[in-house]
Parts: C-alpha cells; structure tokens; sequence
C-alpha cells in the first residue's frame, strides 16, 4: 500500500492474521483504531468492519494469512453494498499486489 493509500472499511466472510513487514498504517477494526509498524500483529475476526490507512513516509506491505475458504469481502457504507473478490479490492491501487 502505497504512502498514503488505503482500503476502505469492509468485512470478510474469513478471519484475517496480518504480519506487519514495513511501514506504519492505521488499522480500524469495529470501533477501534490500532496504530501498527513492522513487527506488529494483527488478528481481523470473520465478519468484523475494518479499514486500512497507510499513515508512514513509505509504503506499507503485511502479509495476510486466512484459511483455506471462499472468502467475500462487502464494502461499508456503500450504498448499493456490492460484494466483491479479494483480488479486485486488492488491486484497485493498479499494481496487482497490496501494497
């Protein structure tokens, strides 16, 4: 995720284990906002809203590790609430990966 790229706030039918490999980034999981750096772990419960603001001067790369299940991530806050692939979220910054 490029310096100051983001995602928006969506759920996931899966839980998500995030490994922080570089960069800081806001995380809002539900109501709570968490600030994370290299290092740093991350535990996104199956259904739980949650967003992603790279915050740092560089870009922000973790690794997300989920089970093996179909997953279907849904938009917040969108009006229509359109339901789309991982992949298509993940490379709505053009590159292909998610950074």
């Amino acid at each position: 995720m490029q310096k100051g790229g983001g995602m928006p706030r969506h759920t996931n039918t899966v839980e998500h284990e995030q490994y922080v490999l570089r960069g800081e980034a806001t995380i809002t999981i539900g109501e709570e906002t968490h600030r994370v750096k290299a290092g740093d772990v991350v535990f996104i419960p199956a259904g739980a809203a949650h967003s992603y603001e790279n915050m740092g001067d560089g870009a922000f790369e973790f690794l997300c590790i989920v089970p093996n299940e179909e997953d279907k991530i849904t938009i917040v806050g969108d009006p229509v609430a359109r339901a789309v692939s991982p992949r298509r979220v993940a490379t709505r910054g053009g590159s292909g990966d998610t950074r």
